[in-house]
């Protein structure tokens, strides 16, 4: 079974929601996010940089989480949440797959960075961070102007993955989405699939307290 370390706040959120929604059974093991706890050499052995998620299928051991969602994608989807690759639109559906987290969440996640260590915070860069964002934002809600989705008419996981870094723009920069990227946010998290995993969220929160 597949078992996913993960620490509340991070990205083994959208892992969980793809294996919710393809309905692949996982574990989830939390992980304490403290400085000392990812810098300890037992953490460093699953990921040489000390970032959270981790995820084991077996003998199997991997890091990012795009790759593996992807992964779970490949191995357990049976075609599902993804075009086949001989598909017009498999093109573009690594292109967002690739955005979401490159383009998209890279500057969210210096926002973060920035403020955990510099304080007080440097407001121009904070700022340089958010306009990158906001940019991304506004290329997603072009892109969806005419379609309920990224490719069209049936979600694949780039929407997860980019309704996912939308979550952290919304709190870190705003609430106030573009039209089309507010419907499209709408749509992927009324699925099941993103309730579940956020009870699996909270629930990994409990664990950690306990």
């Amino acid at each position: 079974m597949l078992k996913i370390y993960h620490s509340p706040g991070t990205r083994g959120f959208r892992v969980i929601w793809a294996c919710e929604e393809l309905g692949v059974p996982y574990e989830v093991e939390p992980v304490d996010f403290s400085a000392e706890n990812r810098a300890r050499p037992e953490w460093r052995a699953m990921n040489p940089v000390g970032k959270v998620p981790v995820m084991t299928d077996g003998d199997m051991k991997m890091f990012e989480s795009c790759a593996m969602m992807q992964y779970v994608l490949d191995r357990y989807g049976d075609g599902k949440l993804q075009p086949a690759k001989d598909d017009p639109t498999y093109a573009h559906y690594l292109q967002w797959c690739w955005f979401a987290e490159a383009t998209f969440a890279r500057p969210l996640g210096e926002i973060v960075n920035h403020r955990r260590e510099f304080k007080p915070e440097l407001d121009d860069v904070v700022a340089e961070m958010k306009s990158r964002a906001t940019a991304a934002v506004h290329a997603i809600d072009a892109a969806v102007a005419d379609r309920s989705y990224l490719l069209g008419d049936t979600m694949s996981a780039a929407d997860l993955s980019i309704c996912y870094a939308m979550r952290g723009y919304r709190r870190m920069v705003t609430e106030d989405l573009p039209g089309h990227v507010q419907g499209l946010f709408d749509r992927v998290t009324a699925l099941p699939s993103y309730e579940r995993t956020v009870a699996a969220e909270a629930a990994t929160a409990e664990r950690l307290k306990a």
